[in-house]
């Protein structure tokens, strides 16, 4: 995507969540927020990273609070999860990669340096034992502890592109792109996995997991500042792609399953 394609995703982003400060909160889960995963907190709160932003911005849909974290702290931020209370965030630096891990009013409580264990260093996701699951360079997941060693978590197909994860329903969901989307149990079992269904030209941006466990996978087509988005039944295997021309890439998921584009809703503050 060029740059001013970034820009325009950058400066709708920032209006969406100053308009939604003044505006009703939207019905539905917000899943994708301009190319990048919501990460829900509890009922009311999520988080996303902003695209050339350091920090991370906080939206309680309660009470339409904007509030910016991590300020000076953090210098390429992109994925994000909260825990326990902690938000934990991928960032990176001068080419070392690390995992920032916030207190939930946006202390920085530790550091952890990944960028020697990982192919894709702003992709991790938290496992409910705190375990950080990275995708090795040697095609294995791996979980790192809070403190020794990591190990092993599962091998892995291999892949031309680095993959995604995010975490989900008590494991890992792991997409490789050209290859499968798959769902793992806390100890690296395989759930179920899904043959990678759509075009070979659509790089894949982001996941995501809304309320009810449903999965969602943004991708783009290159060259085009299109968005796709295609939502995944686990047990049916049945994709739904639906499509809107970029550069904005802002989704709601309703109570139906539906997805539809949030972008200009809010930047209308209706």
């Amino acid at each position: 995507m060029n740059r001013e394609a970034h820009r325009l995703l950058a400066g709708a982003f920032a209006v969406a969540v100053f308009a939604a400060c003044d505006a009703p909160a939207p019905p539905g889960d917000l899943i994708f927020v301009d190319g990048r995963a919501v990460a829900p907190a509890d009922d009311s709160l999520f988080a996303v990273t902003r695209p050339g932003s350091e920090g991370f911005v906080v939206l309680d849909r309660r009470s339409r609070n904007a509030d910016t974290l991590g300020r000076n702290q953090l210098f390429s931020p992109f994925h994000i999860q909260e825990l326990g209370g902690r938000w934990y965030v991928s960032d990176a630096r001068d080419g070392e990669a690390s995992i920032a891990i916030f207190s939930s009013t946006g202390n920085l409580a530790t550091r952890i340096i990944v960028d020697t264990l990982v192919s894709a260093p702003h992709q991790f996701a938290i496992l409910p034992d705190g375990r950080i699951v990275l995708e090795a360079l040697d095609d294995r997941l791996v979980t790192l502890p809070s403190d020794g060693p990591a190990s092993t978590f599962t091998i892995t197909e291999q892949a031309e592109r680095p993959g995604l994860l995010v975490a989900a329903a008590g494991g890992v969901l792991h997409a490789l792109p050209g290859k499968s989307l798959t769902l793992y149990n806390a100890n690296g079992n395989l759930r179920w996995r899904l043959p990678w269904p759509w075009h070979e030209r659509a790089f894949v941006a982001d996941l995501a997991v809304d309320a009810q466990g449903r999965y969602h996978v943004l991708a783009g087509e290159e060259n085009r500042n299109t968005f796709v988005v295609f939502s995944l039944s686990p047990t049916t295997g049945e994709v739904l792609r639906w499509s809107i021309p970029g550069p904005y890439a802002t989704f709601a998921v309703d109570r139906m399953g539906g997805i539809r584009p949030d972008t200009t809703r809010w930047r209308n503050g209706e």
